[in-house]
């Protein structure tokens, strides 16, 4: 049984895909919303840690599967079983209002797509909070 595919857009207030770029590519954007400590491990790997050094900590690596400037980022972490599944956010434009949207997409089982859901618009509050993206 493979996971399912979960795909959500979250309208941003910026018209700047610089300023959504940085959030979304560097350790240090990604560990204002994702993870507490974001690391660039130098071989395409990144390392999220949430929790601090002094409490329980729990640690996931993911590669960098793609990588287009001001546009996407694609993660696969290190140690997914299913072949097809990633997590990516992409960087999209709104017809309407010329504002930039937020694109997301990641795999679970079926059981945990609202779990997930739940997760991503928690990560987006903390980016908006954060950034007022």
């Amino acid at each position: 049984m493979k996971k399912q595919r979960l795909d959500i857009e979250y309208p941003l207030t910026t018209k700047s895909e610089h300023i959504v770029w940085e959030q979304i590519s560097s350790p240090h954007g990604l560990e204002r919303w994702i993870a507490d400590h974001v690391t660039d491990e130098g071989d395409g790997r990144y390392t999220f840690t949430w929790g601090e050094p002094w409490t329980q900590q729990h640690t996931l690596s993911a590669y960098i599967v793609q990588k287009d400037e001001n546009s996407l980022i694609r993660f696969r972490w290190t140690e997914e079983e299913d072949e097809d599944a990633y997590w990516e956010m992409r960087i999209g434009r709104s017809e309407l209002t010329g504002h930039l949207d937020l694109i997301i997409t990641d795999y679970a089982w079926a059981e945990d797509m609202d779990d997930l859901r739940g997760l991503w618009d928690g990560n987006l509050e903390r980016l908006h909070n954060y950034s007022g993206l």
